[in-house]
């Protein structure tokens, strides 16, 4: 072989090596935080629900602007009195070990949930179920407890996956979440805690040509500027959240595109109705008169917020506009010396988040409070001392939350689980999330009721009054609706975060 020949032989054979490495499609997301499980039912946090959706999939979901959509299921029916409910599932799909998916593997998810001895942390989200039946193959009837009209919006909720029933009883109910096998467009691989999670294409997906990118390594960087870092230098092609003080840096960049997205990630600072002095409503008005919402939304936010109009966001269904609360200094000192405090208190200001967004938001209230003589001593909680010292106190009558900013997503794009979770008097931790351990009966009873009425018109009536008591009652000062901002390579398409702070990547490319 002459020896231009043979060194464009050898460079061919190069070139034929070197080519599937330049085709391969890796993804790396950048995110704020480390995940606590890859199981979405023993998840509280929406990141680690969102990272599951990698390799697990629901019978329902919801589209970018909330709106129920059918996944593995394709339709449903149900009963005249609101209690049964069968559920028609799609044909042709497997989970990832090759099991198929069908009405049995549902009976079997649905059974662990509520099987309270199982301990899941979304057990009180499924509860309402008395008993699931595979009729056959491809038909699952569900038969709740009492009438629930937001049933399927609970199961479109990101914890409502399907997974393997061969995996369940391998692994166990617990160990599952370090083997997780689901019907998504991508398989685990790895879980190397807290450096990174990845995942790779699925080539049995039943979507046909999905997934189009060959892997997903989630890479959890708590530092904002080291996420942000990541962005410019390509290491990662997606990161979210992006830190509102970050912004203009990020969009500055030529290769780099940044969205901000519309949210139901309501931000509000309770009160423990329990506890003096938040026992009495006039101190609580004052609390919510004495913060500026506006200048709240910029100083802490960057202006990527707007200040909260009711107790649920507007995408929700059946959210009602009360407000915003208005910005009254003197309306709030007065209001105070009519509770008996012409002098203000001290108390404990808790922030359930320590990122840098939050300990501006808390170091603005604490201002915003000083000025009408309310004296914080700020906290910022980390997720651990969160769950202990907050969602999970045994004792009402002891807990030591006073003031607390925190933040909800209503996953469920429906009133019920704003509202529920959060004000229901059944909902005092450690069941659930009413941090203000407040108590209204009739509040309580119209949540009741809209849950037991499939009439539309009622439902919306019930939903309204419950949020006109409670913004009367005033257990929370409302404080914004943040709007999402993440952003991404414009190399990569097909990526966007949903209203509750969730992830889609159904169309994930890489260009």
């Amino acid at each position: 072989m002459k020896p231009l020949v043979r060194l464009l032989a050898v460079a061919l054979a190069s070139l034929a090596v070197a080519a599937p490495a330049l085709a391969s499609k890796d993804v790396v997301f950048a995110v704020a935080s480390t995940f606590t499980t890859t199981d979405p039912y023993d998840a509280n946090d929406t990141l680690s629900q969102a990272m599951a959706k990698s390799f697990y999939e629901g019978l329902f979901g919801f589209d970018r602007n909330m709106k129920l959509i059918p996944v593995l299921a394709e339709g449903y029916t149900a009963s005249p009195d609101g209690l049964v409910y069968t559920i028609k599932l799609r044909h042709g799909v497997k989970f990832q070990d090759g099991t198929d998916f069908n009405a049995e593997a549902v009976k079997v998810n649905f059974d662990r949930v509520t099987n309270p001895d199982n301990k899941l942390k979304r057990y009180g989200l499924y509860k309402i179920i008395a008993k699931t039946e595979a009729v056959d193959d491809f038909t699952v009837r569900v038969t709740l407890k009492e009438p629930f009209s937001a049933f399927i919006n609970d199961l479109a909720h990101p914890s409502g996956v399907m997974i393997s029933p061969a995996a369940l009883a391998k692994w166990g109910s617990k160990d599952i979440a370090f083997h997780p096998v689901g019907t998504g467009p991508f398989k685990f691989v790895e879980w190397r805690q807290p450096d990174y999670l990845k995942v790779e294409k699925w080539d049995g997906y039943w979507k046909k040509g999905y997934p189009k990118v060959d892997s997903i390594t989630w890479k959890p960087v708590v530092d904002n500027n080291s996420r942000a870092a990541l962005m410019q230098t390509g290491e990662a092609q997606f990161t979210f959240p992006v830190p509102y003080e970050l912004a203009q840096v990020l969009k500055a960049k030529p290769d780099l595109e940044l969205v901000a997205a519309p949210s139901i990630v309501l931000r509000y600072l309770s009160m423990n109705t329990l506890q003096k002095p938040f026992d009495d409503v006039r101190v609580r008005e004052a609390i919510a008169y004495a913060i500026n919402k506006e200048a709240l939304a910029k100083v802490a936010f960057s202006g990527y917020a707007v200040p909260a109009d009711g107790v649920v966001p507007d995408a929700v269904e059946y959210s009602v506009k009360l407000g915003p609360w208005p910005y009254d200094v003197a309306k709030a000192k007065k209001l105070l010396t009519e509770a008996g405090y012409p002098n203000g208190f001290e108390t404990e200001l808790w922030s359930a988040y320590n990122y840098s967004t939050a300990q501006k938001v808390a170091q603005f209230l604490q201002q915003q409070l000083q000025q009408v003589g309310i004296r914080t001593r700020i906290t910022m909680l980390e997720a651990g001392q969160r769950v202990q010292k907050v969602e999970s106190w045994p004792d009402p009558k002891t807990a030591p939350v006073r003031l607390y900013y925190v933040g909800w997503s209503s996953s469920t794009g429906e009133a019920d689980w704003a509202l529920r979770p959060l004000l229901a008097s059944e909902s005092w931790p450690p069941v659930l999330f009413n941090t203000a351990y407040y108590r209204n009966d009739q509040v309580d009873a119209d949540i009741k009721g809209a849950l037991a009425t499939t009439d539309k018109v009622e439902k919306a009536k019930l939903y309204r009054d419950a949020q006109e008591r409670i913004w009367k009652d005033a257990p929370w000062a409302p404080l914004v609706t943040e709007e999402l901002l993440s952003a991404h390579n414009r190399r990569l398409t097909g990526v966007y975060v949903m209203p509750d702070a969730s992830f889609n990547f159904t169309d994930i490319d890489l260009r």
